[in-house]
């Protein structure tokens, strides 16, 4: 390489210089030394090799200006040393440890020497381990709920409407685009999301869910993006990985979307359109591959034009929307669920309760606006106050029942099956005219059944 060159200060004199490249060019780690303004004034071999820089092009750059946050600038600045610090260099994009302390002329300040080492992989490692433990870490707070987890193949559905949503559904499941899944609160938004996670190419990385309208706003940028350690008055030692960065090679499911405020949904918006995070209280970028799932039951074209939410963000939202049609709008659906929700219920207590004909009648009445969930709780909570192995009316919440609403004077007093489904199909039949007020085509299309078997039950119960 030949004789090394430095340039002569006050940090390093003529008469040691010869002698002290002797001793650093020898040492395995890189020595940078730094005159008081932070200009590079030596390097060591060892430093050429390790972060590529050959000498000549590092001799004379002012630190500060190439790498304003690195440890040796605050050691000049601050006369301070630091060991053991890991040192993010962003203009190389590398981590570095080691120490750094400063030189003294009598009580000034007049450069630093650093001694570290390249710990880049170590670092990744580091960093994935830690992402590694903060999923494992969610799943298993996520076990200890209770979820219903579907597949498409495992929808419950009778409307025809549901079967073209899901078709979309499907095909959209295999792709990465950005999905935005609309409908009322209790539709079931989130398993929609899941049942697409579970098709899709990212089924065995991460799904990761944040519910947008459950975490304050100043907590809820921290709790997507994460932070660094001393980010702020309570953070965690050694920080924490957002759920962005959790949800790395897989899918990031953002609940209630519309309830973000202005200023998140900026953030929200850089995310998407940079594909990379940065944390709280943090300088470096950090790349995402992450497929971004979102719901909301809010008007987001209303919101618009009241300018609480951002129509960019909406755009890059709304590829592919989703929109779940109410429960009320898909009446032949209400009993197929109560049915496949009952089962569920009778899995995990090992009973075999059934639902009795009035409370088919009633349930096919109501206009459920709670939707599915709303369903789910009535039947948990009927099926906990019956007194026999049928749930009757009596068993619902009182506010389910019409105000006005009467039973049929007639009983289901037998136990003969057929005498009992002849008595369900008539009323049903009747209860479908009277609501659809006498629309033959719309009762045909509520009940399910085709046309002609709906003329024949007309004929053979004299209701034509």
């Amino acid at each position: 390489m030949g004789k090394r060159k430095a340039i002569t200060t006050k940090t390093i004199t003529e008469w040691n210089k010869d002698f002290l490249f002797d001793i650093l060019d020898n040492i395995s780690d890189a020595v940078m030394i730094n005159d008081a303004d932070t200009t590079i004034v030596y390097v060591n071999k060892a430093y050429e090799e390790i972060l590529g820089i050959p000498e000549h092009k590092a001799i004379g750059k002012k630190l500060r200006t190439l790498e304003p946050d690195a440890v040796a600038v605050q050691v000049i600045d601050t006369g301070r040393p630091s060991h053991n610090i890991v040192d993010y260099l962003k203009r190389l994009d590398i981590h570095a440890v080691g120490l750094s302390f400063p030189l003294y002329n009598q009580n000034d300040v007049i450069g630093a020497v650093s001694i570290f080492n390249n710990i880049t992989e170590i670092e990744k490692l580091k960093n994935e381990l830690y992402r590694t433990q903060q999923v494992t870490r969610y799943y298993q707070k996520e076990l200890e709920k209770e979820h219903v987890s579907q597949s498409f193949s495992e929808y419950v559905y009778h409307e025809k409407k549901i079967e073209d949503l899901l078709l979309i559904a499907s095909k959209v499941a295999k792709t990465n685009v950005t999905v935005l899944i609309r409908g009322e609160s209790g539709v079931g938004k989130e398993v929609l999301a899941k049942a697409m996670y579970k098709e899709s190419d990212r089924r065995k990385m991460p799904f990761i869910k944040v519910n947008c309208a459950s975490i304050p706003e100043q907590l809820l940028e921290s709790e997507l993006f994460g932070y660094e350690e001393g980010a702020f008055t309570g953070a965690k030692r050694g920080g924490k990985l957002g759920k962005f960065e959790l949800a790395q090679g897989g899918t990031i499911f953002l609940d209630e979307i519309g309830d973000m405020t202005f200023n998140m949904q900026a953030k929200i918006l850089r995310v998407l359109q940079e594909k990379e995070v940065e944390r709280v209280g943090g300088t470096k970028t950090i790349p995402l591959d992450v497929r971004v799932m979102a719901a909301t039951n809010k008007d987001l074209e209303s919101m618009i034009e009241k300018e609480e939410f951002r129509s960019d963000l909406y755009y890059r939202l709304n590829v592919i929307p989703l929109n779940i049609p109410p429960l009320r709008e898909r009446r032949n659906d209400i009993i197929v669920l109560a049915q496949a929700l009952l089962e569920k219920q009778n899995k995990d207590t090992g009973d075999s309760v059934t639902l009795s004909a009035d409370t088919v009648k009633m349930l096919q009445k109501y206009d459920w606006p709670g939707n599915i969930r709303e369903l789910q709780n009535v039947l948990e909570h009927a099926n906990i106050i019956r007194t026999s192995t049928t749930i009757e009316v009596k068993d619902f919440p009182k506010y389910i029942i019409p105000n006005g609403y009467s039973l049929e004077a007639k009983k289901l007093d037998t136990f003969n099956l057929k005498e009992n489904i002849t008595f369900l199909e008539k009323e049903m039949i009747k209860e479908a005219l009277t609501r659809n007020k006498n629309n033959k085509s719309k009762a045909i299309r509520e009940l399910g059944i085709s046309r002609r078997a709906f003329y024949e039950k007309l004929s053979r119960y004299g209701l034509e």
